[in-house]
Parts: structure tokens; C-alpha cells; sequence
């Protein structure tokens, strides 16, 4: 697997497709939060609704796109089934995301240049 990372890589069309399928799921902010949530440990669909202040047949409406997607797992435990990041791929992209995301930065156009300049 290490050899198809790079510049280089060079994926079928379809697999193309799937990829911008996945980011495009990712893109929905509950759906987001129902992932992020479940980077810290498996949770129920009690416990991610309350955590997304969302309703439960909506958490369970998108947990089944996530699963199809093979973003988030299932494993029943009892009664109660829990969700959890389906594997350790989806888990590194995710936390280096998040880390971008909260890392400080300065922005800058193609040339250097600061884009907001402070002399109001």
C-alpha cells in the first residue's frame, strides 16, 4: 500500500468517484460530528444523538451512509449496537485533518503576501 502513496498515484476512474463520494458524506456537518464523535470510543445511537443534539432516526439515517461508505463500524454489544471508526485509515485522516484545522497559520496568497492586511 505504501508504494501507491505519492504524487504519482494514479487511481481508476471509479475509485476516483468512490473517494469524492467519501468526502462528499464527509461534507454534511452532522455527519461529520457523528464521526468525529466516535474517534474516542464506540458510542450508541442514544449517546451520538445527545451528543449532536440530533434526533435518533435522523442519527440512524445517516450511521447506515457511514457504515455503506465503510467510514464507521457496527459491533452489537447486548441489546444496544455501537459505532465506531471502521479502521485505522479513517482514523488518521481524520485526527490529521482536525489537527490542520486547529494548527495556527498565516494566510498568504500564491506569492507570499498576506491576504488581509491590518493597516485599517
Amino acid at each position: 500500500m505504501a508504494d501507491r502513496c505519492g504524487a504519482g498515484m494514479d487511481l481508476p476512474q471509479d475509485q476516483y468517484s468512490q473517494l469524492a463520494e467519501t468526502f462528499r458524506l464527509l461534507g454534511e456537518p452532522n455527519r461529520l460530528m457523528i464521526v468525529v464523535a466516535c474517534l474516542e470510543q464506540p458510542l450508541n445511537v442514544g449517546t451520538l444523538a445527545e451528543r449532536t443534539a440530533l434526533s435518533q432516526s435522523l442519527v440512524s439515517h445517516h450511521l447506515r451512509l457511514l457504515r455503506a461508505a465503510r467510514l464507521l463500524k457496527a459491533a452489537r454489544q447486548g441489546r444496544q449496537v455501537f459505532y465506531a471508526i471502521a479502521d485505522g485509515h479513517v482514523r488518521d485522516m481524520l485526527t490529521a485533518m482536525i489537527e490542520h484545522m486547529t494548527e495556527p497559520h498565516d494566510e498568504e496568497d500564491a506569492e507570499g503576501k498576506p491576504l488581509h492586511d491590518h493597516e485599517d
